[in-house]
């Protein structure tokens, strides 16, 4: 039998010219890592032998080959009748009767050891999944199949699938000689994902490159949903080195819209045997797999990366009825992990638009061009190089459109659909999931595509000015002093991290709560005794999460886990929250809780605010979240600053505050910075530093409060300069007196990101870390170093 067909427990690596890289992939992990607790669905593989015994059948493997020779790949419409051709001639010729008699042998086998079998046929070539080439989605699979008849049925389907036009194509513009490439049917029990839930995995982060952290995509029914980009799933963010400790691991949720889902029919005939419904209303509202789900999901992944050493593409699936998660493919990740090391590329936009639309972000880049909105592969002649392509959704046939355009933009999918893959593959930035972009964007319009701002990609009106810059940073010169960042926005922290830095200097909790939020913290602790209408707003904005407070509370959690992981175990400084009540009054349901201050600048904020009656409950909550993830997730770089304190009373009541909220400074190696950002704390250093563990200056505030100007004041904004002399004799003043007192002292405000020269006095002065924004920090670092940026 083994010359036509293998089991996959008897297969490993080296069978890839016998089985192709996905079933022997399966067998690598069957055989190899169902003892370290990777499950993997059982069953076997028709051989490259036999697909080349079937292609010499009745001359077909001439007629094919013929038809290819001749044929201009560029011709769409050449291409397209000469693939429907080939096609039609694999399906009309008959299995040879001794591969026949083996498929029915071995299928006999898995029907007498799992009665009731439903099997999915999928494609595995012998040049697909190797590290170098991704092959993803070419060709075809067929889920649910039953019956022998059914089962040779989805095996022509299979091989014919070989030559789909996107299959034809990629192999061409690749060098891939069609003749050299043999097909593989693998036929594995299913998993009854249809009543539970299944998706994609990738063993670093998509987007930056990040390798400690596990992507994992989830929508409800069968898989296919997600690898063909029909569904916005949910997405998730697994620690590798937290899960590696035991401890809770999941650094962020988002919540998928998860609209459809694929489920078995009554026909288990290939093509009949599955169809696409609609997801209930309540379904879409929770997210379809839990943290331990996730966390196990992340587990067995880790063990397949590390067993193959390199970064992995997983998909997975989780049956209804024993409740199981399941591995059912795994291949080599073949884009983020091949790009150059040592150098970074940033996109930045020099000017902004009307935005348009937005949805998640694939990749850093910007593009722009006229749009060409295009619902079917047919319509490909409409779109010239350098277009933007709009479109509902993309599947491998889109490919050779996606190559001419400068940007995509999808109604539908998330950031492992096959738009984002092929994006990413050809290094264009696409925005999908964008719910409704084929009918706000038109033909002919000039946009701007941006996905250098984060998880949201924006397309702008017009076209405008941008910037790429690529440095190297194999080696950064040495620095009497660290260079750390100010990083708000959780959703680039994973990029940031790339940078050299010595950590996070200011992590703005306030950025959290604004992006990830929205909400104010009195509004949620007091849901009940809310308007209707506000109730139903608030429960929209915290679906898939157990109670309003619990929302509050996982948020900031996930934001600050995220900071912490993406740069551990270097510090992150975490500032507690720093909004000014008119920010907070912003807030959904603020309103009534806010006291609509002539001057918030210098109102409620800060230390007054942790100790005043009515903020107490939500500082709390604040609390309760750094201490989640410090001490239960075990990110323990993270360090706490108080920002605006006025007096010594203030700091010692803050002190107290954050000790009975389980945040004692000292225990598990706490350290509490206080915002220097007062004349008054520069003046009275020595007295504030017995309650804290150094300075973080905030040279903004210091200078608006120094020279008596408002830095929102546009009339002014001329008078405001961080190197005033006055406020370089306070900064003086802090420093030394925390030198004296042998504590940290660094700077976080603007002034260094903006005058490379105050960052130049600041080292002179001992200062221990300068923290600009990330945009500033390679240009700073190497005028400091006396050098230029190659």
């Amino acid at each position: 039998m083994n010359q036509y067909i293998e089991w996959f427990d008897k297969l490993g690596m080296n069978d890839v010219e016998r089985v192709g890289g996905k079933n022997a992939s399966l067998g690598e992990m069957i055989s190899n890592l169902a003892n370290a607790g990777v499950s993997v669905p059982g069953g076997f593989a028709t051989t490259a032998h036999a697909y080349r015994e079937f292609l010499a059948h009745d001359g077909l493997n001439e007629r094919i080959n013929e038809a290819l020779a001749r044929l201009d790949v560029d011709d769409v419409a050449a291409l397209a009748k000469t693939g429907a051709e080939i096609r039609q001639w694999v399906i009309d010729t008959p299995l040879p009767p001794t591969f026949e008699a083996a498929l029915r042998e071995a299928y006999d086998d898995m029907v007498a050891r799992h009665p009731s079998l439903k099997v999915a046929v999928r494609s595995s070539a012998t040049a697909e999944d190797l590290p170098d080439a991704s092959f993803a989605g070419q060709q075809e699979t067929f889920l649910n199949i039953e019956g022998f008849d059914n089962i040779k049925r989805a095996v022509h389907e299979v091989f014919a699938s070989l030559f789909n036009d996107r299959a034809i194509s990629y192999r061409v513009h690749r060098g891939y000689a069609h003749e050299n490439v043999a097909l593989s049917a693998g036929i594995q029990k299913m998993v009854r994902s249809e009543t539970g839930a299944s998706g994609v995995m990738f063993t670093l982060d998509t987007e930056s490159g990040f390798r400690d952290a596990v992507f994992v995509t989830a929508s409800w029914g069968l898989g296919e949903t997600v690898v063909q980009g029909a569904v916005n799933p949910d997405e998730f963010y697994v620690h590798k080195s937290t899960l590696d400790a035991g401890r809770p691991a999941v650094l962020r949720r988002n919540l998928g819209s998860k609209l459809i889902k694929m489920i078995y029919t009554g026909d288990a005939s290939a093509g009949k045997s599955v169809e696409t419904v609609d997801v209930p209303l309540a379904d879409r509202g929770r997210f379809c797999i839990n943290d331990e789900q996730v966390m196990e999901l992340a587990r067995q992944a880790m063990i397949i990366e590390r067993h193959y050493g390199r970064p992995m593409d997983i998909e997975w699936a989780l049956d209804g009825d024993d409740n199981h998660v399941y591995i059912v493919q795994a291949r080599p990740e073949t884009v983020v992990s091949q790009e150059e090391g040592g150098k970074l590329e940033r996109f930045h936009l020099r000017e902004k638009g009307r935005n348009l639309i937005a949805g998640r972000a694939i990749g850093q880049r910007i593009g722009s061009g006229e749009v060409k909105v295009i619902m079917t592969p047919d319509e490909m002649g409409k779109i010239n190089d350098g277009d933007v392509l709009v479109t509902d959704m993309t599947d491998p046939d889109w490919e050779p459109i996606m190559k001419r355009a400068s940007a995509v933009v999808t109604n539908r999918g998330g950031r492992t659909c096959h738009a984002a893959i092929i994006a990413r593959e050809l290094g264009i930035p696409a925005v999908v999931g964008s719910g409704d972009a084929t009918s706000v964007l038109r033909d002919g319009q000039e946009v701007t595509v941006s996905c250098a701002e984060g998880d949201t990609g924006h397309v702008y009106e017009g076209l405008l000015d941008f910037e790429c810059k690529t440095t190297s940073v194999d080696s950064m010169p040495e620095l009497p002093f660290k260079i750390m960042m100010n990083v708000g926005n959780p959703d680039r922290a994973f990029n940031f991290s790339s940078l050299p830095s010595a950590g996070v200097g200011l992590a703005r909790l306030e950025f959290i709560i604004n992006r990830m939020i929205g909400v104010h913290p009195r509004a949620l602790l007091e849901f009940d005794s809310q308007p209707v209408e506000l109730q139903q707003t608030i429960e929209q904005r915290t679906a898939g999460y157990d109670d309003p407070v619990s929302f509050y509370v996982d948020k900031l959690v996930e934001g600050i886990s995220t900071l912490a992981a993406a740069f551990y175990p270097q510090k992150v400084i975490v500032r507690l929250s720093d909004f000014k009540s008119n920010e907070y009054e912003n807030l959904i349901g603020g309103k009534q809780y806010e006291p609509g201050e002539e001057n918030p600048m210098l109102g409620f904020r800060g230390a007054a605010r942790y100790l005043s009656e009515s903020f107490r409950p939500c500082f709390d909550l604040e609390c309760q979240a750094i201490k989640r993830v410090r001490d239960v997730m075990g990110l323990d770089n993270i360090e706490i600053m108080v920002p605006f304190v006025r007096t010594t009373e203030e700091a010692s009541g803050v002190i107290d505050i954050l000790s009975e909220n389980g945040l004692k400074r000292g225990e598990n190696g706490l350290k509490v910075i206080m915002m220097c950002e007062l004349p008054a704390n520069a003046l009275l250093a020595d007295e504030f530093l017995e309650y804290f563990d150094g300075f973080s200056i905030g040279s903004n505030d210091l200078t608006q409060l120094t020279l008596g100007l408002d830095r929102d004041s546009g009339v002014i904004a001329h008078l405001f300069d961080e190197r005033n002399p006055a406020v370089l004799k306070l900064l003086s003043m802090a420093i030394q007196a925390c030198k004296a007192q042998g504590k940290y002292v660094g700077i976080c405000g603007q002034g260094p990101s903006d005058h490379p020269d105050l960052a130049k006095w600041l080292m002179e002065q001992g200062i221990d870390s300068v923290s600009l924004n990330p945009d500033a920090v390679l240009e700073t670092w190497f005028m400091l170093a006396g050098e230029t940026i190659g």
